[in-house]
């Protein structure tokens, strides 16, 4: 059982409501009750009648799954919104709680064409006694699990038919059975056996899918509530194509509801979509233009833009607007080919969205951020492994300019100090000498390794 409430009637630990505070029934009646749906807000009730006139004498009294029906006030009793009363019934009597009383009673009787006089106005035979509700406690008690026997019977049976809820008169003598099937039935051996199995009057009554969702209750794919169980009280027959005007794609997973049938929520806008699109031209309609014909793939409706594609390239598409198609058209009846779609798609201005605007000019919000730093480390670089051919290369011109180091410093000569010292003149002749022999030995050196030949071809391969 789902507990409704107003968005201002949350409860505080002991149970009492914040926003209205009537301890469980807030105006709307839909608080506290617990089933309530379809529920109409008596705005009318801190209104006194004229002087001289006296109160309208039916009653609308709210049952199991926001089935109603008007009882008429035969007695004068008196009568609120939220009272448990017990009213005619065949055969017996049943129990069911005021859900609107006075002149609003008046106005749901003509949106649901009853008359004042009609034979559908049953009595209100008194308020119900603690033994009234006691009896209709134990018997709603009983339903569930006479709707789990009943679908074992139908099992065992083999009927081709769905039991959806069960419902018990206020005195327990009678329970509904609501249903749903395809094709008819033949439940006679059926009613015998629910009989049998439950001692009570037994009457099946059947529904449709919508009825069927509407009488459960549930939440639909938009996160709200369904139509059907709070306010949706006509089920107008709903087509595809409500989905085909509305420029929806046929997906019967998403546009069907709990119910298993198109949505109701389509019909809601349809009004609108057929107004928005009297001016524009049929789909079948083909342009023709200088570099071909042109057929149609989609439209935006409400932004009055169509798509259009060439028959022999259908692969790109051209956007157009209304005004330009009704051109073309136009051209076309006179017998005139239009201009190629791309030159008219580079006549439409693209309008440049602007995500901030101040009183300077555009600007950024995030200029004064710190920029953001990534918190990754660097890798460091492998370096390359060096080969012998490199290391020779780079190691002989290094050789070559430390033994050409002492020729430059006979050639080019230091200045020598004011404080001479004495120096062995034969040491300092034969130094320079020397160093000269000491590198042509060692350029003799290299010239011999890099000419020695591997004995084997295959090692040096």
């Amino acid at each position: 059982m789902n507990y409704m409430a107003c968005g201002s009637c949350g409860t505080t630990v002991n149970g009492v409501p914040r926003g209205c505070k009537s301890n469980g029934n807030c105006g709307t009646g839909t608080c506290g009750s617990g089933s309530e749906k379809l529920a109409v807000f008596d705005w009318l009730s801190n209104m006194t009648l004229p002087s001289g006139q006296e109160r309208f004498n039916i009653f609308e009294v709210r049952f199991k799954n926001g089935r109603k029906h008007f009882y008429r006030n035969a007695e004068n009793l008196t009568i609120s919104m939220g009272d448990v009363v017990a009213v005619e019934s065949s055969p017996g009597h049943d129990i069911g709680v005021v859900s609107l009383a006075g002149e609003l009673v008046k106005v749901q009787m003509k949106k649901r064409n009853i008359t004042l006089d009609s034979e559908e106005i049953n009595k209100i035979y008194r308020k119900a006694t603690q033994k009234d509700i006691d009896i209709w406690q134990a018997a709603r008690d009983k339903e569930e699990e006479t709707q789990r026997k009943g679908r074992e019977i139908l099992g065992r049976l083999g009927l081709q038919m769905k039991l959806s809820d069960v419902e018990y008169q206020g005195d327990g003598n009678k329970a509904t059975f609501y249903y749903t099937a395809d094709s008819r039935v033949d439940f006679r051996q059926l009613i015998r056996d629910f009989a049998s199995a439950f001692s009570v009057r037994v009457e099946m009554k059947q529904v449709g899918a919508r009825q069927e969702a509407a009488r459960l209750g549930g939440v639909g794919s938009c996160g709200r509530e369904l139509c059907c169980s709070t306010w949706l009280t006509d089920f107008r027959k709903v087509t595809t194509s409500a989905a085909r005007y509305q420029q929806l794609s046929l997906n019967p997973l998403k546009l069907a509801g709990q119910c298993g049938k198109l949505k109701c929520c389509l019909n809601f806008e349809l009004d609108s979509y057929l107004d928005a699109l009297k001016p524009f031209p049929k789909q079948e309609l083909v342009l023709k233009t200088e570099k071909g014909e042109a057929i149609f793939v989609k439209m935006d409706i409400f932004k009055n833009h169509l798509w259009y594609t060439y028959k022999d390239e259908s692969s790109k598409w051209f956007r157009l607007d209304l005004e330009q198609v009704l051109e073309i058209i136009d051209l076309n009846k006179n017998n005139e080919k239009s201009a190629s779609l791309e030159e008219y798609e580079s006549e439409i201005e693209v309008p440049v969205k602007v995500s901030f605007e101040d009183a300077v000019g555009e600007d950024s919000l995030t200029r004064f951020d710190a920029p953001v730093r990534s918190n990754r480390k660097k890798k460091p670089k492998k370096k390359p492994v060096a080969t012998a051919e490199k290391l020779v290369s780079e190691i002989a011109p290094k050789q070559l300019q430390q033994n050409r180091r002492p020729q430059q410093q006979v050639k080019k000569p230091q200045p020598q100090p004011k404080k001479q010292k004495t120096v062995n003149t034969q040491d300092s002749e034969n130094q320079p000498n020397a160093a000269i022999q000491n590198a042509n030995k060692k350029r003799s050196n290299n010239r011999n390794r890099r000419n020695r030949k591997p004995k084997n071809d295959k090692d040096s391969q």
